[in-house]
């Protein structure tokens, strides 16, 4: 009889270690906007060269480009914590 005591003891104090926390999922929104300023960078590059540099904002010239790049660059770094 003590035996089986024993026994019942160690099953009960075994306690099963928590599930492994993996890395929390992104908001839903996160891909839309992700996608949209991808897509609004390679829009302002296109219709800067389509426009021969007229288009989006003329003041600022040829850095027209470097706002479209950064954009993309913006969204390209959003997926790196897309899940």
């Amino acid at each position: 009889m003590p035996e089986s005591r024993s026994r019942r003891k160690k099953e009960r104090s075994y306690i099963a270690p928590p599930p492994p926390k993996g890395p929390k999922p992104t908001p839903n929104w996160w891909a839309p906007v992700m996608v949209t300023v991808m897509l609004l960078g390679t829009l302002w590059v296109v219709v800067f060269y389509l426009s021969s540099g007229a288009l989006p904002i003329k003041a600022i010239a040829n850095w027209n480009l470097a706002v479209g790049f950064g954009l993309v660059m913006a969204g390209f770094g959003m997926t790196t914590a897309w899940r």
